[in-house]
């Protein structure tokens, strides 16, 4: 066993997908309401496997004992291993000490083509959701980086209330409109699992993650948004509060999957 990812509604690997349902359907799982926690590991001969386990709880302290720097011998109980999947969903630099470079099984002893991690080398969905989760874990030097004066781009409505965007102009501009259009539809047609994801922030705010195709927000509820799309690759957005995004992101935690409970 080399490391160890939840996947659940509330927390699973983004780039797998933009929400669990979608994530489970990389690995052939049914999207249980529970959800897994995956081991990835080697056996005996350096081959790649992924042990798939209900015993998210356990998964759960064990990753939380690593983040702490802390030992943890991860072994699920057998009655909680639903499949042994062969190959690994996820990118890992580390190797077991002592085994054959890490390699996939054969299809014949695996029973099928091996797991692979999603290709990250260009933009697209994958990177795009990378790139949410980096604005996510280091929302306070990406915060920083924004002038309040001049680099937000403001949601808006004109006097007809038709839905505008200032602040950017070109295709800039109808991308943010889109995403805004399609994250408020959620309220209406509420989406998968995991589509929308609240934790805790400070000062007693949420911070935000939603994802949708081709699109994802991160954001705080008592601040502003980023938007990344895949039509622009690698640019993001930030998107000032204005009178309307604050609505716009309470509607979304009311709906969200609470990852911290």
């Amino acid at each position: 066993m080399l490391t160890a990812v939840l996947l659940t509604p509330g927390q699973f690997p983004s780039v797998l997908g933009d929400d669990y349902p979608a994530a489970c359907a990389v690995l052939g799982l049914r999207p249980v309401a529970g959800g897994y926690g995956l081991v990835l590991g080697q056996d005996g001969l350096g081959a790649r496997w992924t042990v798939v386990t209900l015993d998210t709880a356990l998964v759960a302290v064990a990753v939380a004992t690593w983040d702490c720097g802390m030992e943890y011998d991860l072994s699920p109980g057998e009655r909680s291993i639903v499949a042994s999947l062969p190959g690994w969903p996820l990118a890992v630099a580390v190797a077991g000490p002592g085994l054959p470079a890490p390699h996939d099984p054969s299809e014949r002893d695996g029973g099928g083509p091996p797991l692979t991690p999603p290709d990250t080398s260009v933009w697209g969905p994958a990177q795009r959701r990378l790139g949410a989760d980096e604005i996510a874990l280091q929302w306070k030097s990406w915060r920083s980086q924004v002038d309040d004066e001049k680099d937000f781009v403001k949601a808006t409505r004109d006097d007809t209330g038709a839905e505008g965007v200032e602040g950017v102009r070109g295709p800039g501009a109808s991308a943010v409109r889109r995403v805004l259009d399609e994250a408020r539809a959620y309220g209406e047609h509420p989406p998968p699992p995991g589509r929308v994801r609240s934790s805790f922030a400070e000062g007693g705010a949420r911070a935000l993650r939603a994802d949708g195709p081709g699109w994802s927000i991160v954001a705080r509820t008592d601040d502003i948004a980023f938007v990344l799309t895949d039509d622009e690759p690698g640019e993001v957005r930030p998107v000032g509060r204005g009178p309307e995004l604050p609505g716009l992101l309470a509607a979304l935690d009311a709906l969200a999957v609470r990852t911290d409970g």
